[in-house]
């Protein structure tokens, strides 16, 4: 997938028109929603970094002779006594070296990513998502209709929720159909127009369950949202 850039000031206007159209033949609301990652994994970082420590003391416990020789010669160090407490020294520093180079690393690095398993990653996206659509979407609508669009950028991934009249109505199919829609752009790394391509094929699904009625109402913002 191509790299995703931050939305511009165009690119809003572009999925907000696309949902405004949308919403203009269907009593459904479309909230769109772009987040640059969707958790710290924070906890992930722990436990590689203390995997990575307790691995690292491993080695040095089963080649130990050596690893003591090799750190004479660099200290250059003449008949040196390794006593319990120098030993216990050591493995202190090669754990806490190893442990806090490996959390830099999966903190602050792109490298950190790509060693979380993919399916956290998924799960992390899809239950930021959840937590979205229950604050923005959920049942904010009079009669349940609320879909939202969620993109994050860092784990090239989207997810679509409904709500509850929506999601009883809709084979999980279709949203693929739409899912495939937005994903074909942003491989290309455009990103507003893969998000208005999802717009529009959500926009045919309401209009096809939920058509517009005389006293409708714009319920939730058209505008693109980032958080």
């Amino acid at each position: 997938m191509a790299k995703l850039t931050p939305m511009t000031e165009a690119d809003h206007k572009i999925v907000s028109s696309a949902v405004a159209a949308a919403e203009a033949q269907s009593a459904g609301e479309i909230v769109t929603i772009v987040t640059p990652r969707s958790d710290s994994y924070r906890d992930v970082a722990l436990v590689l970094s203390a995997l990575v420590a307790f691995l690292a003391l491993a080695v040095v416990d089963m080649f130990a002779g050596f690893y003591l020789h090799m750190i004479e010669r660099i200290l250059g160090l003449w008949a040196f006594e390794w006593t319990p407490r120098a030993v216990l020294g050591l493995a202190l520093a090669v754990v806490t070296l190893k442990f806090g180079g490996m959390y830099l690393l999966m903190r602050y690095t792109p490298l950190g990513l790509s060693l979380t398993p993919r399916r956290v990653r998924n799960a992390r996206v899809r239950e930021r998502a959840l937590t979205c659509f229950r604050v923005g979407a959920e049942s904010r609508t009079s009669g349940r209709t609320g879909v939202l669009i969620y993109l994050s950028l860092a784990e090239h991934r989207a997810e679509i929720i409904a709500d509850a009249a929506i999601a009883s109505k809709v084979s999980a199919e279709t949203w693929g159909v739409t899912m495939k829609a937005m994903l074909d752009p942003l491989r290309q790394g455009r990103m507003a127009e893969g998000m208005a391509a999802a717009v529009v094929e959500v926009g045919k699904v309401l209009a096809e369950h939920f058509p517009r009625a005389d006293d409708d109402v714009n319920e939730l913002p058209d505008r693109l949202i980032e958080v």
